[in-house]
């Protein structure tokens, strides 16, 4: 199966460090960044799809992060 995901977060370094985490997990980067001001909170936010081959069958129950 596919999976997907959408990283977000404030534009930080810990931003930076989810997406490297999702990396070396076996996720890749699917499409390019974005970069948004969240006007809201007054930060700047990012966010970076990540897709990942697994086995076995999609569910919603399933956990996207522990895979």
């Amino acid at each position: 199966m596919k999976l997907y995901r959408f990283l977000s977060a404030d534009d930080t370094s810990a931003f930076c460090h989810k997406v490297t985490e999702a990396l070396n997990k076996g996720w890749a980067l699917h499409g390019s960044p974005t970069y948004a001001y969240d006007a809201a909170n007054g930060v700047m936010r990012c966010g970076q799809a990540v897709v990942k081959e697994a086995e076995g069958e999609y569910s919603p129950d399933i956990k996207l992060g522990e895979q």
